[in-house]
């Protein structure tokens, strides 16, 4: 719970340095050194000194404890998560709006939350921001933030939107610019909307705003089978032509300031059948957790990732990835049988929940992978299951567990993290 009144503590690690001090589970933190807390950000913005005195409410009854903490130390605190500011908006391409039901409860929230832009990068509108909000921003330098872009065209902006009282977002990334407020911008491509002189007129408005400005992503809209309006995909011929867009702005950037800035996600690589760019241009890789830049990370990592001998003659495994990225990890897997005798089988995994359209692993189902896995597991001692399809439980999106995954499958299964280091160390570790 958090409210304006304060926030409460979910649980206190033992032996921590708050557990020394008297803090405990159920405790409602209203002050820090005398300032109010209202949400984790005001907590970890206070938090930053030494000495702390905290006042906390318990059973009704208020009283401080002193904290005096050693540099590089942390309390050793969780926090009830807070109450998420939802958005207004009824965009065209909205992902939550073309679920189905019987997913996480957690898959329908639409948040236009700055503290979940600020604190895990989700993408935000700007249309519902105060202005206390905005002067929290500024006071406590809250970012980089992420900013749901499309087009900085405000009429058709708020058509896509489908919220005609939207602001102009030109004028709100102005507000972040002039206040020194770092941001990224994301362009979700719909073809017929946003695309070709609309894409161009963006991309030039945006580079206004740089250095503040730190990357746009161009990524095309994702369609699943459960949509009601009727969007267009985009094709081949959108994603070439978005791409030769995308590459013309990113020359000019790097001509003048050594960085592309923009960014086309790789699905429109994949999409256009380009080759992706050298993975030094993706810098910082700012939207990687948007699908920018993570093949050509993983073509990069794994090229230099060196096998312990202790993995030759390991267990025969198997892992299973979305439709999108299986020629790039098959590949790999193929040349790592090859010269070092270690064995990882690939199962490309179709999405029949969503649609064939939807290729990403992060997007599969444990309903799919049990379908496409059941009659390919013979001679398979254990299944590494990448993280990106899970939940902090263990769930996949449509509740399957991995014991599920296990039971039904009647294989041991090990969580990887999804790349090449995590697969060769969840290998590792099984071996």
């Amino acid at each position: 719970m958090a409210t304006d009144a304060g926030l409460q503590i979910a649980s206190v690690h033992p032996g921590s340095l708050a557990e020394a001090s008297g803090l405990r589970a159920g405790d409602i933190v209203r002050t820090v050194n005398s300032h109010k807390v209202r949400d984790l950000i005001d907590f970890m913005f206070y938090d930053a000194d030494e000495e702390l005195k905290i006042e906390v409410e318990r059973r009704g009854r208020r009283t401080t404890l002193a904290i005096k903490k050693a540099e590089g130390s942390v309390l050793g605190i969780e926090f009830k998560p807070f109450t998420i500011k939802t958005c207004r908006n009824n965009c065209i391409f909205c992902f939550v709006k073309q679920l189905p039901r019987g997913l996480r409860k957690t898959l329908y929230v639409k948040d236009e939350d700055f503290r979940m832009s600020f604190l895990y990068g989700n993408y935000l509108t700007l249309t519902n921001l105060s202005e206390e909000d905005r002067h929290r921003i500024v006071r406590q330098r809250l970012m980089p933030l992420f900013v749901s872009v499309h087009t900085t065209n405000r009429a058709l902006r708020n058509r896509m939107l489908g919220n005609p009282r939207a602001p102009d977002v030109v004028k709100e990334l102005q507000f972040l610019s002039s206040n020194k407020i770092r941001f990224n911008a994301q362009i979700v491509l719909c073809p017929g909307y946003n695309d070709g002189d609309e894409l161009r007129r963006t991309l030039s408005d945006l580079y206004r705003f740089y250095p503040y400005l730190l990357s746009v992503a161009v990524v095309p809209v994702g369609l699943t089978i459960h949509r009601k309006h009727a969007l267009n995909p985009v094709e081949k011929e959108d994603a070439l032509r978005a791409l030769d867009i995308i590459d013309s702005f990113r020359r000019r950037f790097i001509h003048r300031h050594g960085n592309p800035i923009v960014h086309g996600a790789d699905e429109l690589y994949l999409k256009a059948g380009r080759t992706f760019p050298p993975v030094r241009q993706y810098g910082e890789r700012h939207q990687i957790g948007n699908g920018v830049g993570m093949i050509p990370l993983f073509l990069h990592e794994s090229r230099r990732l060196k096998i312990p001998a202790a993995l030759r003659g390991a267990r025969k495994c198997l892992t299973f990835t979305g439709t999108a990225f299986y020629p790039f990890l098959r590949k790999w897997l193929e040349k790592l049988s090859e010269k070092e005798r270690v064995t990882i089988d690939v199962l490309p995994v179709e999405n029949h929940f969503f649609g064939s359209s939807v290729t990403v692993a992060g997007l599969l189902t444990g309903r799919d992978v049990i379908r496409a896995a059941l009659d390919k597991i013979d001679g398979h001692e254990l299944l590494l299951v990448p993280d990106v399809v899970l939940d902090g439980e263990r769930r996949f999106l449509d509740d399957i567990t991995v014991d599920n995954l296990e039971d039904a499958l009647g294989i041991p299964a090990r969580i990887v993290p999804a790349s090449a280091e995590g697969l060769v160390n969840g290998l590792l570790e099984a071996a």
